[in-house]
């Protein structure tokens, strides 16, 4: 089945775009990034700056992240895969990373939201961005959370 990602979540004032690889069955149902109650993204991120993000209604999520100079967008445009794994995702469609200059010419930090995105990371660094591959905010990953919060919060202290 294939899937469509999100438009991106930036604006002229985004210093630091978070990556992601195609939003999961129920991102998509709700027309939210990490709309999975089970993902950790919103707790991770809201800790790091400091705002209750996972209380929040997502129009205010979006508009707190904007706030802080925080963009989301997702390595792929489309692709298909059955249920919410990325490891499943096939023929995917790339987005178009040469719009992020026009798009958010602020930009510094690139961090990818798991191994999946993470294998883009290449063309971005060759973009003249500083990047960073995070452990993924998946419930899945939940096992190692001391150390993936410890990890995300590293990625942005110096933004």
């Amino acid at each position: 089945m294939k899937k469509q990602g999100f438009p991106a979540v930036v604006d002229e004032n985004t210093k630091i775009l978070i990556f992601g690889s195609l939003p999961g069955d129920v991102s998509i149902r709700k027309h939210q990034y990490y709309g999975h109650p089970g993902n950790d993204f919103w707790r991770l991120l809201g800790n790091i700056i400091g705002e209750d993000l996972q209380n929040m209604s997502y129009q205010n999520r979006l508009e707190t992240l904007k706030r802080n100079k925080i963009g989301l967008w997702d390595v792929f445009k489309a692709g298909k895969r059955k249920g919410s794994e990325d490891t499943k995702i096939k023929d995917e469609e790339i987005n178009q990373f040469s719009v992020l200059k026009d798009m958010a010419p602020n930009l510094k930090l690139v961090l990818f939201n798991g191994k999946k995105s993470g294998e883009y990371e290449p063309i971005i660094k060759a973009m003249g961005y500083e990047t960073k591959v995070l452990p993924s905010s998946s419930g899945a990953n939940r096992r190692s959370s001391n150390s993936r919060k410890l990890e995300w919060e590293a990625a942005f202290k110096r933004y």
